[in-house]
């Protein structure tokens, strides 16, 4: 059985895929496990396509490559479903978490991937709770929802210690019940 879970985060440059990829770790840490993320940018300007790696583990991380074959893969931007191949390397059961007003099985068809999908409007949810669009922090519920790493409740207290100082309670307290309304309304 594979003692690590590799996730990959495509987004674009100012979507805060980096900032996501932190929280799930962060929080993964708080339960004993090994933690790796790090980003990898193409051209490095706000909009342009990127990729943000996650690893969860039970015991030390020894590599620092790129996640080639991952388990889980979160797409925070849908058009880049029509500008990278956000599946290579995805395995059968692997699980791709995709913020879009889309049904999974469409996302299936779009992709070619037949795995586990499940389809969230992370940035539906943004804009209604948090006030603009920025649906990396809603896609964690998703992915509490789907990933047994990572919890709803550890997300929410991570995010709060992070975000209290920096965009005060209300802010908050919005991006928190983003994540909520995400988790109960993912799709898959």
């Amino acid at each position: 059985m594979k003692e690590i879970t590799e996730i990959r985060i495509h987004g674009r440059g100012g979507q805060g895929a980096k900032t996501a990829a932190q929280f799930i770790v962060e929080t993964a840490i708080k339960d004993g496990k090994f933690i790796q993320a790090f980003p990898e940018y193409g051209p490095e300007r706000t909009g342009a396509p990127m990729k943000t790696y996650a690893r969860i583990s039970d015991s030390v991380i020894k590599t620092h490559e790129p996640v080639a074959e991952p388990d889980i893969v979160m797409v925070i931007d849908p058009t880049l479903l029509d500008v990278v191949d956000v599946t290579e390397g995805m395995k059968k059961d692997s699980i791709l978490i995709v913020n879009t007003t889309d049904e999974p099985e469409k996302v299936k068809e779009r992709t070619g991937f037949s795995g586990k999908v499940y389809t969230v409007d992370a940035t539906g949810v943004s804009i209604d709770l948090i006030g603009k669009n920025m649906p990396n922090t809603p896609i964690l519920g998703a992915l509490a929802k789907v990933c047994k790493h990572v919890t709803l409740e550890g997300l929410s207290e991570n995010v709060r210690h992070k975000f209290l100082s920096k965009i005060g309670e209300e802010k908050t307290n919005a991006n928190i019940e983003a994540m909520k309304r995400a988790y109960n309304e993912v799709k898959g």
